[in-house]
């Protein structure tokens, strides 16, 4: 007998944030309109000190006029803002380092002075900016671009050298919009490094995506965002739990007295059986299993992923949306 339990958790569904957790950022209610539409509308938002925190929605959804708005770029219509302790975000922006999802580098400078300027525009000295770009270029492997003009760079290259000059005055908070945009895969996995590395150091991350697979590899924490509303913020756990786990189960007999043990829409394809877990739990199913004489010879328990959370949670509209909008070429 083959038993296999996978993620599913014993007991509990995540633990929410108390009021002794330190936030780097608090929002609440927060409301923009454009022109009489309304892109963000009533956000809450609460981002923990050393966090990673996911925004994940598709095009259009408002993660950007939300990050935006925490930034100070722009003002909310309504609501309500604290960001590293402050109302007013431009005057931390010093503690803070923002890659926009339109790039943009100046074609003629070289990658070493690109990444001095953009720690100019946090307070950094030139000459310390200099210095910290090409050690920065060393360190992620680009040494040998550190001279050459941002035009002679491919896409790719120009868009670490960006990223690289958000982390340069090593701020307190990171925020990324769609930051694995217009990577390759390696590029991908070097920047999930980084970001987990940056939260090691205390740094706090909070990055937007309409990748789902993104905000479960790499979040504490996520906002799921559509129509420029956020029906579920908090621990990847606590919303992936709001669907119960699923079984597999494989028996010996096709019938008998356990078939009760089963919910009656379970389905049967081939060798399995699949059907929700009970709320009962585990225990009384397995239970009346074994005095059922079903002969068990695999079982296994697993644990919803974040794409159907997110279709349970959004609504399909959303969650096709949110398809659609990874597949399109950026």
């Amino acid at each position: 007998m083959k038993i296999e339990l996978g993620e599913w958790p014993v007991s509990g569904n995540g633990v929410e944030l108390g009021s002794d957790v330190e936030l780097a950022i608090e929002a609440r209610g927060l409301v923009k309109r454009f022109d009489g539409f309304t892109a963000v509308d009533g956000v809450d938002l609460s981002v923990p000190k050393g966090s990673i925190f996911g925004i994940l929605g598709p095009n259009g959804a408002g993660k950007t006029t939300t990050l935006r708005i925490l930034l100070g770029i722009i003002d909310p219509d309504e609501g309500f803002r604290r960001v590293l302790g402050s109302e007013q975000p431009m005057q931390v922006a010093r503690r803070i380092g923002y890659l926009p999802e339109e790039r943009g580098l100046y074609p003629a400078m070289k990658a070493y002075e690109a990444i001095a300027f953009l720690a100019s525009l946090r307070g950094v000295p030139l000459k310390e900016g200099r210095r910290k770009g090409r050690e920065l270029l060393e360190e992620h492997g680009l040494g040998y671009a550190a001279d050459r003009q941002i035009r002679q760079m491919s896409k790719g290259m120009a868009q670490q050298v960006q990223l690289l000059g958000t982390l340069v005055h090593e701020p307190d908070l990171v925020v990324f919009d769609e930051p694995f945009s217009g990577l390759d895969a390696l590029n991908q996995g070097k920047l999930e490094r980084m970001i987990r590395a940056l939260a090691e150091r205390g740094t706090t991350v909070i990055f937007s995506t309409h990748v789902i697979a993104h905000a479960e590899r790499l979040c504490d924490r996520i906002a799921i965002i559509a129509g420029g509303k956020v029906p579920f913020a908090g621990p990847v756990d606590v919303a992936r739990d709001r669907l119960r786990p699923q079984v597999r189960l494989e028996t010996r007999q096709h019938d008998g007295p356990w078939r009760a043990a089963i919910p009656a829409d379970a389905r049967h394809e081939g060798a399995f059986w699949y059907f929700t877990l009970p709320e009962t739990g585990i225990e009384p199913l397995l239970r009346a299993l074994i005095e059922g004489d079903a002969g068990i010879l695999s079982l296994s328990i697993e644990r919803a992923g974040l794409h159907d959370a997110f279709v349970a949670i959004a609504g399909e509209a959303a969650a096709r949306a949110l398809e659609e909008s990874a597949g399109e070429p950026r």
